[in-house]
């Protein structure tokens, strides 16, 4: 399927209907009380959160949602019918803002959530309502209210324990691929991940977190080159980031530095979450080189964190891996509570 995070729309809640004004007419009453009915209500249009949608797809090519009008009351005191709501199912993540201001109206952040975008317009009130002591028999009726039109934009942020950084064919795709059931795309060369994705990462019968691979990041990403702002903004929402860096690259602390101007100048808020280091591709070198190879490198970035070697291919390292990242998440997880 194919992936969409952001998608512009129209929507229109219905109008409500209008009251009646109406009289009885029996036989032994001709000219009896009012007994017009109310409109009913418009219909409203309303987010939903499905935990089973990943993309926007389906709202990228029917961008126009108008919900059903009421109906206008009747006679003998009966209420029109109300409109029909137009519920959108999104994935959980989603963001909505109005297009033409920017404001942000909501975010739908756990599965089932609900949100009203536009309500649907109050039915009018019929004669029967406006009977008095002073006033018998009302010959008017109330209209109903009209529905509302805007232009909302959605933008749909990941939502993921783990965000995997690094610049591209650095073995994001493989760790995840390695460690969950997803099954992304892999290959040796550049921008082989072209979309994010999930994978769940078991630790125990009852634990798990998830873990997100989104494209690799190039200098200048937050400007937009490569992939670049198009998926920095799926890291927004991870607790823990773990960036990645080759055994064979050239320079792993300029490479190191890269990822981490990149996040600040996207978002500087991104550096005060957890992070850690993952040395990869370790079956690149000898194993009696390995240790020390990791050593260098953790001296070469000058920074209090942890690293780890690993090689999802020659599964070395990742044990200690999972659960040091599970350790982590547990932490921030019991912060948030």
């Amino acid at each position: 399927m194919k992936f969409v995070d952001y998608v512009t729309i129209t929507v229109r809640s219905g109008h409500g209907g209008s009251g009646t004004v109406s009289f009885r007419r029996e036989r032994l009453a001709p000219r009896g009380g009012p007994n017009g009915g109310d409109g009913g209500s418009g219909g409203s249009v309303i987010l939903n959160a499905d935990s089973h949608l990943n993309t926007l797809l389906d709202l990228r090519y029917n961008r126009h949602h108008f919900a059903e009008n009421g109906q206008r009351g009747s006679g003998s005191n009966k209420t029109g019918r109300d409109g029909k709501d137009i519920i959108l199912r999104v994935p959980i993540g989603t963001v909505l803002k109005d297009t033409d201001s920017g404001d942000t109206i909501g975010e739908i952040l756990t599965d089932d959530a609900r949100l009203t975008v536009v309500e649907g317009g109050r039915g009018g009130k019929g004669n029967a309502f406006f009977k008095s002591s002073t006033r018998q028999a009302p010959k008017f009726s109330q209209d109903g209210e009209t529905g509302e039109e805007r232009n909302i934009t959605l933008e749909l942020k990941l939502l993921a324990d783990v965000g995997l950084v690094g610049l591209p064919n650095v073995g994001k795709s493989t760790l995840v691929a390695t460690l969950s059931a997803a099954r992304p795309k892999i290959a040796d060369y550049p921008f082989t991940t072209l979309a994010p994705s999930l994978g769940v990462v078991r630790v125990g019968d009852y634990q798990s977190f998830v873990i997100a691979d989104i494209p690799g990041i190039i200098e200048g990403a937050h400007l937009g080159k490569g992939l670049g702002i198009q998926f920095l903004k799926h890291i927004e929402r991870n607790a823990v980031l773990l960036l990645m860096i080759p055994v064979n690259s050239e320079d792993p602390a300029a490479e190191y530095a890269t990822l981490i101007h990149e996040l600040e100048s996207f978002e500087p808020r991104m550096l005060e979450k957890p992070r850690m280091i993952a040395v990869t591709k370790l079956d690149l070198i000898l194993a009696e080189n390995q240790a020390s190879e990791v050593e260098t490198i953790q001296a070469s970035i000058d920074e209090n964190i942890d690293v780890f070697g690993i090689s999802a291919v020659a599964q070395i390292g990742l044990e200690e891996l999972r659960a040091r990242l599970w350790t982590r998440v547990e932490d921030v997880r019991s912060f948030s509570g």
